[in-house]
């Protein structure tokens, strides 16, 4: 877990006195918030003709989110999390460190959660864990003209990317902390262990583990 989640599961915990929000069995959890991605990028090298060691980094996003959760007892829960598009750009690394941005792509990750909810259900501060499923769904990538001139396109018939979807799987840690009987705030921090693979339009290929990490401040309304 990053700096940023544990100081914000601490900050939480500290306003954890008696309250009560009533996360019980049938409840329904509606959220609304931001979500960072930040990849943990290990890059392969990619496939010949192109300079030895030549790899990608892949930038951090942060969008609009938010979830829909039902609790089934009073202490397991199914969340579905929700978030517009995430924009990510690549930009080279290892032997083209000082290339600049090489490409971009949009992912869209949709994932299903089973959490378990600690504490009782009327508890002001529930910490909670999740795991689960992410099909990380990505579309849109775009190559840079400096791509191209790594890997000998043309103006006229320039270098294509794209990058293959994938399933992983997801785990999470959170947090609730009730504001009054209706509404909450909630943090949450996740890991997708995720390789996938991008292929160019010149026949090449770079394998990529991303392993990204999120991290998500929301308000949330119980009914």
């Amino acid at each position: 877990m990053n700096n940023t989640a544990k100081l914000l599961l601490i900050a939480l915990a500290a306003g954890g006195a008696a309250g009560a929000q009533a996360q019980s069995a049938g409840s329904w959890m509606v959220l609304v918030g931001a979500t960072k991605i930040t990849p943990n990028v290990s890059s392969g090298d990619l496939t010949a003709p192109s300079l030895p060691h030549t790899q990608a980094a892949v930038g951090s996003s942060t969008q609009l989110s938010g979830d829909v959760a039902y609790m089934v007892n009073d202490h397991i829960s199914i969340d579905l999390p929700l978030a517009l598009p995430f924009k990510h750009d690549i930009t080279g690394d290892g032997a083209i460190a000082g290339a600049g941005k090489i490409g971009d792509v949009k992912a869209l990750p949709m994932t299903l959660l089973g959490q378990w909810r600690f504490m009782e259900p009327n508890a002001k501060f529930r910490p909670y864990l999740g795991a689960g499923l992410t099909y990380a769904k990505f579309y849109h990538a775009h190559a840079t003209s400096t791509l191209s001139a790594i890997t000998g396109g043309l103006p006229s018939n320039p270098t294509t990317l794209s990058i293959e979807s994938k399933w992983a799987p997801t785990f999470q840690l959170g947090a609730t902390l009730a504001l009054n009987e209706r509404w909450f705030a909630d943090v949450s921090y996740s890991y997708t262990p995720l390789k996938t693979r991008t292929s160019l339009s010149t026949g090449q290929t770079l394998d990529i583990t991303l392993n990204p990490s999120a991290v998500s401040l929301a308000i949330g309304y119980k009914f």
